[in-house]
């Protein structure tokens, strides 16, 4: 039922925000010339996907985890981005094609070890990765790898159409503060 809501929701989303989209490429094209990201992520059974996002950081800005990126790296722009998560919207994509899910950990990078560690202990790559879920409207980043797999498992566990509509609704109200980044 949930991959159903994804399907439509995440078509929906695209078709209805394609002019704000459109828009935003091209700010994206002055503000970085590259203003789409692609990036490598760990996904469903650990296997590799490409991630795609709005970028918001300089274009030479090294591929680590946010919480590790300088603050410096982040585009006027991008901050603004940030804030609103519209960098979040090219991620319907990824929903769409059965990548990811809207709500699900969010899906981090192969080099982050120890998170990798502990939500394979937890069994948390047997879904898909999410744009947001329990960890993201309670400010738990990657920072935190344990404390961030036992939210995702705790996330999964409970999740049903009722907590995915809520994690939901929660993000677009702005609960939560998205990805830290150092300062």
């Amino acid at each position: 039922m949930i991959r159903f809501f994804d399907f439509v929701f995440s078509l929906i989303g695209l078709l209805l925000s394609l002019p704000l989209l459109s828009v935003v490429v091209i700010i994206g094209f002055f503000d970085t010339g590259s203003p789409i990201f692609r990036q490598q992520r760990v996904g469903r059974y650990r296997q590799p996907f490409t991630l795609v996002k709005f970028r918001t950081m300089k274009k030479d800005t090294a591929s680590v985890a946010s919480h590790l990126a300088s603050k410096d790296a982040i585009t006027r722009f991008g901050r603004f981005l940030r804030r609103s998560k519209l960098d979040e919207l090219p991620q319907l994509w990824n929903v769409l094609t059965g990548e990811m899910s809207l709500v699900g950990p969010r899906p981090c990078l192969f080099s982050q070890e120890k998170l990798i560690s502990e939500r394979e202990i937890r069994n948390v790559y047997d879904s898909r990765p999410g744009i947001t879920g329990l960890a993201q409207i309670n400010d738990i980043d990657m920072s935190t790898p344990r404390l961030l797999a036992e939210t995702d498992a705790k996330l999964l566990a409970e999740l049903n159409v009722r907590n995915y509509f809520h994690y939901i609704v929660m993000t677009l109200l702005g609960k939560g503060s998205g990805d830290r980044v150092k300062g």
